[in-house]
């Protein structure tokens, strides 16, 4: 049977549109589709193929596991590779899935069951019961190594608790995951600091996971369910029981994982979970069906591109159609103008949906959604409301094209598009929708908590020009406020009150609600306990700010910016005029003897745990750096020391041994008790 021309071109077109994604998920790791929309263009084209085995090419992706892995991270190979699982989206499939196996078997067999976790696939590796490697999945067949990024993960053990020799060279593999609420929370800090929001939870775990700072993936709380061991283990033959021994060596397992000996119980499983998943606190997209016995794994064997003897269900993702009626140009306090979509309201997963992100102008092009559009949409990520894709079929020829407009729609000044910038900003600082979005950051409940000042009595008082910025909150008078609509007297008397008291909130609070961008509270509170006082702060160099632990490039460049700003110091001078807590210098300082060293640790210490050194180096005034270059003053050398100990001697960097170490760190503690 000979393929028509059409069948050729949709054929063409669907490899196509699989390898953009491919790239931007595997090699940008930055998805523009959900899982969903992608396996159901996969399996198409692998439909297609299989009715037309004529036209499979060595370069199609059903021939491939994934792309290349991201630049920036030393390779790592994967023996055996890292396969993906084949797909299922119906009971009819699991059911074709049991009965295949049966056939080549010649009998029949039982199944472990677990939740399919919307994650990211690791290894880690264990020599002698300690991690000594972990690796991203890639592409399948190489990844990327990302040891000091998984340690930060607490449910991760650096040792196993076990004397199981049986498990003292092991291998294990599993998916790393945000949670909900840490999403949440994560976005929640992002919007505050000017920063793209993650569309769901396992793109932040992926972007965390090749943050080049541990110490900023620590802050992104991340967590771990292992699932699978590549290598035969002695005396085990059940994929269950592993799961229990490994559970009781101290790594994390699921337990919702369940054993089950007919494929009956396996449907009933299925069922059970489509709704349970929801109360789940990480999101999980579907099951997993395996053969539970590894010598019947073992018989069933794999292709080149997933196992015989498992498969994923994949639940459809909640979706609903409604219709554009608008997109509106929204503007942030950062000036970053974000296109919004207004929505025929409908109601989905629990809230109702009248407005959804369309992130900026070259999605909406790329997605073709115009106003008067039909559209579906989902909560990426079962959080956030998004246009997945429009409905071109359904267009009466009335839609209209979205044009990102020229000028702000907030304030008509000429909107900008920085090179290499996806987002178009509004760089005037006067603008009222910044004004506005910088006051309400400075008055919210983890900034100065001004309790009864929110987004309403903002955007009055700023229309009416009796606040510009947020150092006039504090010469707010009540002759001021009494005119406004519903405050009476004693509405006013308390909002006067909440003003009064915010002025002694703690000095990294105050830092917090400036709004600098790349300043969340936790650098907030890096900064005041550094500097102390805003005027120390206020006047830092770069290469200071360097300096401070978890401080970076872009950190420091925007506190520079920041206090550079002839009208930022004028309200800081406004701020402290009104009393509000500009920082307390200590009366006595905490000597920093290492101040300005920076430390590489490499190999394994013997006496203390690598996040104890650290925490020893910071709290004495030095940095540790996870690489050698010429600025480093000292590499602790413990034992079986990696390639960072040739780079020092490379590059003429003292060494020491960790019991060098010790005696200088208490030299140090000798000193300072004097």
């Amino acid at each position: 049977m000979s393929a028509s021309r059409e069948v050729i071109e949709r054929i063409k077109k669907l490899r196509e549109t699989i390898n953009y994604h491919n790239y931007r998920y595997y090699v940008l790791n930055q998805p523009v589709i959900s899982d969903y929309e992608y396996d159901i263009l996969l399996k198409e084209l692998i439909d297609l193929e299989k009715k037309y085995p004529e036209l499979v090419t060595p370069d199609s992706p059903t021939q491939k596991v994934g792309g290349k892995p991201a630049e920036g991270f030393l390779p790592v190979e994967h023996t055996p590779p890292m396969l993906s699982l084949d797909n299922t989206y119906s009971e009819e499939e699991i059911i074709s899935f049991h009965n295949r196996v049966k056939k080549a078997l010649g009998e029949e067999s039982s199944y472990t069951l677990e939740l399919k976790i919307d994650g990211v696939a690791v290894s880690l590796v264990y020599s002698d019961f300690i991690l000594v490697k972990a690796s991203t999945r890639g592409n399948g067949r190489i990844g990327d190594e990302i040891t000091q990024n998984i340690k930060t993960i607490r449910s991760v053990p650096l040792r196993l608790i076990t004397d199981d020799r049986r498990l003292k060279n092991l291998e294990v593999r599993g998916e790393v995951f945000m949670p909900k609420e840490a999403f949440v929370e994560l976005n929640k800090e992002r919007e505050k600091n000017g920063l793209p929001l993650f569309a769901n939870p396992r793109n932040a775990s992926a972007g965390s996971l090749k943050l080049l700072d541990p110490k900023e993936v620590a802050k992104r709380n991340l967590d771990i369910i292992i699932h699978t061991v590549p290598q035969s283990i002695e005396g085990i033959d059940s994929h269950f029981s592993m799961l229990k021994i490994l559970n009781k060596a101290g790594l994390k397992t699921s337990s919702h994982t369940r054993y089950c000996k007919t494929i009956e119980d396996v449907l009933k499983y299925r069922l059970e979970w489509e709704n349970k998943r929801k109360n789940l606190p990480y999101e999980v997209d579907g099951i997993v069906i395996k053969i539970d016995k590894f010598s019947h794994q073992r018989e069933l064997s794999s292709t080149d591109k997933s196992p015989r003897w498992a498969i994923a269900y994949k639940y459809p993702a909640e979706q609903a159609t409604t219709r554009v009626v608008d997109i509106v140009p929204q503007v942030g306090r950062t000036g970053i103008i974000t296109p919004v979509a207004v929505l025929e309201p409908v109601f989905l997963s629990g809230s109702t949906i009248s407005r959804a992100t369309l992130h900026n102008a070259d999605e909406i092009a790329r997605k073709d959604i115009r106003i008067g559009d039909n559209v579906f949409i989902e909560k990426g990520g079962e959080v956030i409301p998004e246009v997945i894709k429009s409905i071109p079929e359904a267009r009466t020829g009335k839609e209209k094209v979205f044009e990102m407009p020229e000028r702000c729609p907030s304030c008509g000044s000429k909107i900008v598009r920085y090179e290499g910038e996806i987002a178009y900003r509004c760089i005037n600082a006067g603008c009222p929708s910044q004004v506005k979005g910088r006051i309400i950051h400075f008055a919210a409940r983890n900034a100065m908590d001004i309790e009864g000042f929110g987004e309403k009595l903002v955007n009055v008082l700023v229309d009416k020009e009796l606040v510009k910025n947020y150092a006039d909150i504090y010469f707010l008078k009540k002759e001021d406020l009494l005119p406004l609509e519903r405050m009476a007297e004693k509405s006013v008397n308390n909002l006067l009150n909440a003003i009064e008291k915010s002025k002694g909130r703690s000095f990294d609070r105050v830092l917090f609600a400036l709004g600098i961008r790349e300043i969340g509270s936790h650098t907030a509170k890096l900064l005041a306990s550094h500097f102390q006082i805003m005027k120390r702060l206020q006047n830092a160099k770069y290469e200071e700010l360097l300096q401070i632990s978890e401080i970076g490039p872009a950190a420091a460049e925007s506190i520079i910016k920041f206090f550079s700003d002839h009208e930022n110091r004028m309200i800081i001078k406004r701020l402290k005029e009104a009393g509000v807590n500009m920082g307390k210098e200590e009366k006595k300082e905490t000597p920093k003897p290492l101040f300005g060293k920076t430390f590489v640790l490499t190999g394994t210490l013997s006496k203390y745990a690598r996040d104890d050194v650290t925490r020893l180096i910071e709290n004495l005034g030095g940095r540790v750096s996870s690489s050698v270059s010429s600025n480093t003053d000292f590499v602790v050398v413990g034992e079986s020391p990696g390639s960072k100990y040739e780079k020092a001697k490379e590059l003429g960097v003292k060494t020491i041994s960790e019991e060098e170490f010790i005696e200088m760190m208490s030299n140090i503690k000798m000193q300072n008790s004097k």
